[in-house]
């Protein structure tokens, strides 16, 4: 599939996606985080801060400069890795305004034993929110009223957030143009993804705002190659099994040859998150258990 990198964060300064709608971008520039984390603020009069993303002081007080004054009423946050949530608090600090969104940060399933967490430090795990919001919760605030879509997967509490009278979705980790979101066990859960996939594939928003990067634009379109994407690894791990590449490092150098090889860890979880899947639905076997290291067979 094809992603489009052409991003210019414009650090510092706010980015109008349309009237009442902009961008700001933190730097926070990674691997996985791109140019860094988009903060949006929604409203005019009174404003919504979404994602302030990480405990950064100087990406705060571009926020609130571009506030220009206006009251930021409430911080909405969608998930609660530290690229995203920790700024919520200091921004609350400055304001006052209620922390609304997702619920606290948990894993998508318990470790198995001797099991460590690969993303454990990227869970932001004091996170608590004033008014958390769940499936199908409306949220009215800065003159717009905000549709909570859940999207389990990239992590267990993601949530995404539908602009109402626009064309428009807050898709942060879920849904991005530059890349596609890793899903990696126990954080995330590839099987909750693919619902959450078919969730957005549901809705008739062609216009995503997400966390990471540009807007993505014929959305349904774009989402339906993510899906096509991600069957068609899940096809091609099943393949390297069949060809006797039987752990994850095997079917990494495979399937990934051309990537840089310091991607290869990241690349390691996305397998494991299949491999996961495809052993909860019987068509792989782990020996002795289902973690990084194990040894994978066709059932």
């Amino acid at each position: 599939m094809k992603h489009d990198r052409q991003f210019d964060p414009c650090y510092g300064s706010p980015v109008e996606i349309q009237s009442g709608i902009r961008r700001l971008t933190a730097q926070n520039p990674g691997p996985f985080t791109f140019h860094g984390t988009n903060t949006y603020l929604l409203g005019t009069r009174r404003l919504v801060a979404v994602d302030p993303g990480p405990a950064l002081p100087d990406h705060i007080e571009t926020i609130l400069k571009a506030a220009d004054g206006a009251e930021i009423e409430a911080i909405l946050v969608s998930h609660t890795h530290v690229d995203h949530s920790p700024g919520a608090r200091l921004l609350q600090q400055q304001t006052g305004a209620l922390i609304v969104g997702c619920g606290p940060h948990r894993a998508a399933r318990d470790l198995a034993a001797n099991e460590i967490n690969p993303l454990d430090a990227s869970g932001d795990k004091d996170h608590r929110p004033d008014r958390q919001l769940d499936a199908g919760d409306l949220f009215a605030a800065s003159e717009m009223s905000l549709e909570t879509v859940a999207t389990p997967g990239h992590t267990a509490n993601h949530l995404c957030f539908a602009i109402a009278g626009t064309d428009m979705l807050l898709s942060a980790d879920h849904v991005m143009a530059w890349s596609t979101s890793i899903v990696a066990p126990p954080d995330g859960n590839m099987r909750d993804y693919m619902a959450s996939i078919d969730t957005l594939l549901s809705r008739s928003e062609e216009t995503y705002l997400p966390g990471h990067g540009g807007l993505v634009v014929k959305a349904r379109s774009y989402v339906e190659d993510l899906k096509r994407h991600r069957l068609q690894r899940e096809t091609a791990i099943l393949d390297q099994l069949r060809e006797n590449r039987r752990t994850i490092p095997q079917i990494v150098e495979a399937l990934y040859a051309d990537i840089d090889r310091a991607l290869h860890p990241a690349a390691g979880l996305s397998v494991f998150a299949h491999l996961e899947d495809l052993c909860s639905r019987d068509l792989v076997t782990a020996e002795p258990s289902l973690t990084l290291d194990a040894t994978y067979r066709l059932s």
